[in-house]
């Protein structure tokens, strides 16, 4: 629980992993290997034993991927991990690709001569992955080949266990529907479309559908497993029968069979269809075991992911409790950090009286590793102090603080930006623009419809003005007492997602100069249904993270009337629900604070 500061790459010597990964390859008869981030569930976050690119590389980042050949070895990254992932890997031995500008398969077309054979382990490879890179290689002469054994795994002598975390109920109450409704309702849907089965694969979608939450990952509340739903409402769940205790068990009913994981292989080849596959989140080793007994596959979203992201009146009201908590978390060590030496601390002190702040709050585990970045290592968009990098703080600096909590009611995730002493005049630009995008994409009003993508550019304008931008998306989906990032929904070019009332993501802008400084502003909003005139449905934003933003960096020239009421009213908001929530001393910094952050009475 909580956050480590060792290596999370475990160290180790990684250049013998490779030409240990080479020399199996070799005698497998293969030309070369794809090495995902993912596990066989697809997840951001892995466990220890499925940490095959950190592994094998030493990078750790969420995304990303690794194709070795008998000479190169390229980890492929995108745009938030361009600068860590050279201070992780050994370029000697690894090289980084810009990705998705570089394509895999371009990539394997020069380095391959035609008739090459590049290996893949289709449990961590979902069915779209595949057809894609098959697409890409079509007139290259390359071949994919779908491997019984993964190559890595074999050399991988020291692989730790799967996890074992016990799994336990999480209230009706909080869910807002019990998980016989849930089975029902998703069900029906299949009946409706006429098919028989659908198989679920992500493990979050399995734990809201059974109103259940587990511990086999670090962060991230979730029981891993895989699930058949039956179009009777009936659920087949794969994973460790130790995880379940006999009181889970008689909760879940006699609907819910927990069977062995091993079994799984043969119950999809047993199934009646159509069954449906969700080619984006099912590995492609399902779509083959399907296929194989001629069975009929149905092709459609995993029937959960969607109910999973449109909230529920409970689900809003245990976010909303959960932020104002966290709130308080927040707030006093803001008032505590004012309170200090700056040169007195580093960015572990900091991590570590976050968390112990949390705690008092009722926080069950972080909701990701905090990212707490002075100076340089704040450009390091999902940077991860350790004791190695853990750097002191200094005067003139930006401090880049971005964190979140796991509690029984709620996920949260904030980001604040601090200049520590005189803010660095050179960041008080991109600072306000960051903050102008954040606040036009909280004032947006938006009819029914509209996508992620096309919304993006809000947050993004005033920086395009300056020349500026950042390389991650916008906003991700935010589960309720479930992962921190939560998919299908986000903001970003990518996204052609429709928003929905319920669904909760992320707010958060940024720019981040190398070797300088790292810039974000994050809140949590909810789709909301937003007033219309006749006839049309228009939907915008509320705003759930309750915490002062820092003024000291704000040219307030810049700010036009509306978004200085905006940045008022959400202060005037924060200290009328936050302030009976905290010790004197911290409401007395809170009430100062709100003065000082108070600039609309400074325009005429």
């Amino acid at each position: 629980m909580f956050q480590s500061f060792d290596d999370p790459a475990g160290g180790g010597d990684h250049p013998a992993r490779l030409a240990a990964l080479r020399e199996r390859l070799a005698a497998l008869g293969l030309d070369g290997f794809i090495v995902p981030r993912a596990d066989t569930h697809q997840g951001e976050y892995v466990a220890d034993a499925d940490a095959r690119l950190a592994w094998l590389t030493g990078f750790t980042g969420s995304a990303g991927f690794a194709i070795v050949t008998a000479d190169r070895a390229g980890v492929f990254i995108d745009g938030r991990y361009r600068v860590q992932v050279k201070s992780q890997i050994d370029l000697d031995c690894f090289t980084p690709v810009p990705w998705p500008e570089t394509r895999p398969s371009a990539w394997l077309a020069e380095a391959l001569p035609e008739g090459g054979r590049i290996g893949f382990d289709p449990w961590l490879h979902t069915r779209s992955e595949i057809e894609a890179m098959e697409k890409g290689l079509a007139d290259s002469g390359i071949g994919l080949v779908a491997l019984d054994e993964n190559p890595l795994d074999a050399v991988w002598t020291d692989r730790p266990p799967p996890p074992l975390g016990k799994a336990r109920p999480h209230d009706d109450a909080l869910a807002g529907e019990c998980a016989h409704a849930k089975r029902h309702r998703l069900a029906a849907t299949l009946r409706d479309a006429g098919q028989a089965a659908a198989f679920l694969s992500l493990p979050d979608s399995i734990s809201w559908l059974l109103n259940i939450r587990g511990s086999d990952l670090p962060k991230n509340p979730v029981v891993q497993g895989f699930a058949v739903l039956g179009d009777d409402g009936h659920v087949s769940l794969f994973a460790h029968p130790a995880k379940f205790d006999d009181a889970l068990r008689a909760r879940l009913g006699n609907e819910v069979s927990i069977l062995p994981p091993e079994g799984l292989s043969a119950a999809l080849g047993a199934l009646e269809g159509p069954v449906r596959l969700d080619p984006a989140t099912a590995p492609e080793a399902a779509f083959r075991l399907v296929e194989a007994a001629g069975t009929p596959i149905a092709r459609a979203p995993d029937p959960a992911i969607l109910p999973k992201a449109r909230k529920n009146a409970a689900e809003l009201d245990g976010m909303r409790a959960a932020h104002r908590r966290d709130a308080v978390a927040m707030i006093r060590l803001l008032a505590w950090l004012d309170a200090q030496q700056v040169a007195s601390l580093t960015e572990i002190d900091l991590v570590e009286k976050l968390e112990a702040l949390r705690r008092e709050e009722g926080i069950l585990d972080i909701s990701f590793d905090t990212i707490c970045g002075t100076g340089p290592n704040g450009a390091i968009v999902h940077y991860r102090v350790t004791r190695a990098s853990n750097r002191r703080l200094r005067e003139g600096e930006l401090l880049l603080l971005d964190s979140g909590g796991q509690y029984a009611d709620g996920t949260t995730d904030i980001t604040r930006t601090l200049p520590l002493g005189a803010p660095p005049a050179e960041a008080r630009a991109p600072y306000t623009a960051v903050l102008r995008g954040m606040i036009a994409l909280s004032r947006a009003r938006f009819p029914r419809g509209v996508a992620g993508a096309h919304i993006d550019a809000l947050a993004r304008q005033f920086l395009w003005m300056a020349g500026l931008d950042y390389d991650h998306g916008t906003g991700h989906g935010v589960g309720a007492a479930l992962c921190v990032h939560e998919g299908p929904v986000r903001i970003s070019r990518a996204s052609d997602l429709p928003l929905e009332p319920g669904m909760i993501l992320s707010n958060e802008p940024g720019c981040y100069r190398e070797g300088a400084f790292g810039i974000r502003i994050e809140n949590l909003v909810a789709v909301t249904e937003a007033e219309s005139e006749p006839g049309r449905q228009m939907l915008g934003f509320e705003t759930l993270t309750l915490c002062p933003i820092d003024s000291r960096l704000i040219d307030l020239a810049s700010l036009s009337r509306d978004e200085i009421a905006w940045l008022d009213a959400y202060h005037a908001r924060v200290r009328a629900e936050i302030s009976p929530l905290l010790d004197p001393l911290s409401r007395d910094w809170l009430a100062r604070s709100i003065r000082r952050l108070s600039i609309g009475q400074s325009v005429s």
